[in-house]
């Protein structure tokens, strides 16, 4: 049996396959970076990787890219608000729009290049809908700069509270706080009691480990404008540089970031979750902990938009030449004398490099201090003069312990074998002195008995042959044992993206330590 082949429809479906590839190759664009230009701080070049440049038509933001958070939980801080996604988004609460509008939607693109996130009342305040976007489950970030152009609604009076962040991806797993949690921008306002806010002046950049919880690590970031700006009146630039171990905040100026947080910033026992991927989120809260009580002089609606979303990774900077830093001799819990400095060398405009060292000294730890005002474990590269680095090591002493006998009489051989004997001869004693009733004599008795019977001891050589100058060596005590050590530096550049342990520094230098 012959089948006749219609060349027609293998040309249509050739024809349907060119369209919808060119088409998802558009779409793809639109969601790339297409048309971004590499960034440059200093001698530094970031490469776009990720971007969401908000230039589609009026509508509802790509679900695709964006997932939406739902409901009135109050999200762990006692929110007011009700999350919504676009309309006909699966799970929506019934209070949300079920038709797109500029004037009820939470977040639309608004068709000139712009993503509009917004709070909105219905009812004189009484209630609130609102967005809060996230990547999760789409799209996971792990080091780089991340950047969002965004003016903020403003937040002069209580009830609104805007925020760019982002969260571990594995929360699922690992459980807030211990996933971790980086607020690179959030505002409130500063008439919220007990916890004031930065309001249309400034910022707030905070991280949130185990052990810092809901407080976050302090100091915080803090960020004021310059006066004449605010966040509220135009678009500001508010990023993140994220490399191993470090994390740089900043705005509008990658160059000159305002905090700096590293993972030697944490308490002992505290663990850095930060070297691992994380997801990206933006919401305004109404209400809550940090937004305060909604007013009539709330806005209504609270409108927070942003110009793109954005993240470069930065090309391999050079790795910073350590040199051969002084050598340490310390006597073991020595305060002083204990450590070493050396001045880096690092090529001009490669950002900040942070420090860590280690010391296989048994009983002994490190500490690295630099002479960088925003964070004494970093050095920065364009410092108008060369930084220093100082690593510090802490021993424990190796003095003994008072005892009311002396260890190395305990431990002589000749007094383990007469001590018993003395002892036994003035138990004996104390015996006979109470049935004559004559203890004071006893007493005199007691001690010429011992003490004869110590002194025979110690000049009777000793039994089996051995040495008369033998001894037992008593006991180590815990403090650092003298000898040669070694104490280790690390630096980790900004473009470092390894998982910050020391074997993925960028360099490193041993120094000699003699523990005396």
């Amino acid at each position: 049996m012959k089948i006749r082949m219609d060349w027609r429809f293998p040309s249509r479906c050739l024809l349907a396959l060119v369209v919808l590839f060119l088409a998802g190759a558009g779409a793809q664009a639109q969601q790339g970076c297409t048309g971004v230009s590499p960034s440059t701080t200093g001698s530094v070049t970031w490469t776009p990787q990720w971007c969401q440049e908000f230039n589609g038509a009026q509508g509802s933001p790509d679900t695709t890219v964006w997932s939406f958070d739902l409901g009135n939980g109050g999200f762990g801080n006692n929110e007011l608000e009700t999350y919504c996604g676009p309309p006909g988004f699966a799970g929506n609460p019934s209070k949300c729009p079920s038709t797109f509008s500029t004037s009820t939607s939470n977040a639309y693109i608004d068709g000139t290049g712009h993503l509009v996130v917004q709070a909105i009342s219905n009812d004189a305040g009484t209630t609130w809908t609102s967005g809060r976007m996230k990547t999760q489950g789409l799209q996971d970030f792990q080091y780089g700069r991340i950047e969002a152009r965004i003016q903020l609604p403003d937040t002069t009076n209580q009830g609104l509270w805007p925020a760019f962040w982002s969260l571990g991806s594995n929360i699922a797993i690992v459980k807030w706080p211990a996933c971790g949690e980086t607020d690179i921008m959030e505002v409130w306002s500063p008439a919220v009691p007990n916890i004031p806010g930065p309001g249309p002046s400034g910022n707030k950049s905070t991280l949130h480990t185990t052990a810092t919880d809901g407080s976050g690590l302090q100091p915080n970031g803090s960020f004021t404008f310059l006066p004449g700006q605010a966040n509220d009146t135009t678009f500001h630039t508010y990023g993140m540089i994220w490399s191993a171990n470090m994390q740089q905040f900043y705005i509008d100026d990658p160059l000159h970031p305002y905090y700096i947080a590293t993972a030697s910033d944490l308490s002992s026992g505290d663990t850095w979750p930060f070297n691992a991927k994380f997801f990206l989120l933006t919401n305004i809260a109404v209400g809550g902990t940090l937004g305060g009580t909604p007013s009539g002089l709330t806005p209504n609606p609270g409108v927070m938009t942003f110009d793109y979303v954005r993240q470069y990774q930065a090309a391999a900077v050079p790795a910073p030449a350590l040199g051969t830093p002084p050598a340490i001799t310390v006597k073991a819990g020595a305060t002083s004398g204990n450590s070493s400095t050396f001045i880096p060398s690092l090529t001009s405009g490669t950002g900040f490099v942070y420090f860590s060292c280690s010391t296989d000294a048994p009983k002994a730890s490190c500490l690295i201090s630099t002479t960088e005002p925003l964070n004494k474990y970093v050095i920065n590269s364009s410092a108008p003069a060369p930084e220093s680095v100082t690593v510090s090591v802490m021993t424990k002493s190796n003095a003994a312990s008072a005892n009311l006998v002396p260890l190395t009489f305990l431990f002589n051989p000749k007094t383990r074998v007469w001590l018993p004997i003395a002892i036994a001869g003035f138990l004996v004693s104390m015996v006979f002195g109470h049935i004559q009733r004559r203890r004071s004599q006893a007493w005199l008795l007691n001690c010429a008995l011992i003490a004869g019977l110590i002194l025979m001891g110690a000049g009777t050589p000793s039994c089996g042959g051995g040495s008369s100058n033998t001894q037992v060596t008593p006991p180590g005590n815990n403090g650092t044992t003298p000898g040669s050590y070694t104490v280790t530096v690390y630096a980790f550049t900004e473009s470092n993206v390894g998982d910050g342990t020391s074997g993925s520094a960028d360099a490193h230098v041993a120094i000699p330590l003699t523990v005396n």
